[in-house]
């Protein structure tokens, strides 16, 4: 086994109900502490979210979602990190570019708006496109798949597809299998154990477990309470070579990552 060495994606919810830290940076002062706390830990991307897309979440207007997240951005600039936004909307991956952020992380893969792919290509980004079955609103509601692999490669394909024919270039395209995102436990723990088939694909993998509900239905825990399951998560997703790995836990994933590297001689 050798352990690839991805980059590391801290997770900034500037938002009040998202379903692990809903609530605990929302607003700017303590949003933008805890954005300089993960890079001082070794985050190399700042993921910042101002809609949660949890499993029921309620749409964000367009309005409230930029007052969250630009003054965030705003306040970060010249911090030694790139900066991402997740976000569904066009409109806010355009205004939070000229506030400084350089990525744009969106789970409907450009599919929200007919615009989107279009943008994308206008901002000449880096873009990563995450396979959701449904919406955060519906996803949850009897997902099922005859084989989960297999359909969500074709999707992913079909969406870089799209991207490209739009403009957007090959090489600036990230893809995400999105666990988690209308997946029951069996679906999720066969993408993961099957991570490394999404190499077919030829582009990076970004790989978002960190306090996803399957580990609580494995181990009984709760949100707050998954630091364990996050790195187990993490560590076989390096092993399966993910390019980048989206966590709560920056410094823990971090140090977890150089002790099983070393172990393994990396």
């Amino acid at each position: 086994m050798k352990i690839n060495n991805p980059k590391i994606m801290g997770i900034l919810n500037v938002t009040p109900d998202s379903f692990s830290d809903g609530g605990q940076y929302d607003g700017v002062e303590k949003a933008v502490a805890r954005a300089h706390e993960m890079v001082a830990a070794g985050a190399d991307i700042i993921d910042i979210g101002g809609e949660s897309t949890r499993p029921g979440a309620d749409v964000v207007g367009q309005s409230a979602e930029l007052e969250r997240v630009l003054p965030v951005i705003e306040a970060l600039f010249g911090v030694d990190a790139d900066i991402s936004i997740d976000s569904r909307r066009p409109e806010v991956a355009q205004a939070a570019f000229k506030a400084g952020a350089c990525i744009w992380n969106d789970v409907t893969a450009l599919g929200f708006d007919e615009k989107s792919p279009a943008m994308a290509a206008k901002l000449g980004c880096k873009i990563v496109l995450m396979h959701m079955r449904g919406t955060p609103e519906t996803m949850q509601d009897n997902p099922h798949y005859k084989n989960v692999v297999g359909e969500v490669i074709s999707y992913l394909i079909g969406r870089v597809s799209v991207a490209m024919k739009a403009g957007v270039k090959r090489e600036n395209i990230i893809l995400d299998p999105g666990i988690g995102f209308g997946k029951r436990l069996e679906d999720n723990l066969d993408l993961l154990q099957h991570l490394d088939d999404f190499h077919i694909l030829g582009r990076p993998i970004l790989l978002g477990a960190s306090r996803k509900s399957f580990m609580g239905k494995i181990d009984g825990s709760v949100p707050s309470n998954r630091l364990g399951g996050s790195i187990a998560s993490a560590l076989w997703g390096a092993s399966m070579g993910a390019s980048i790995l989206r966590v709560h836990d920056v410094e823990e994933t971090v140090r977890a990552l150089k002790v099983w590297g070393a172990i393994y001689g990396r």
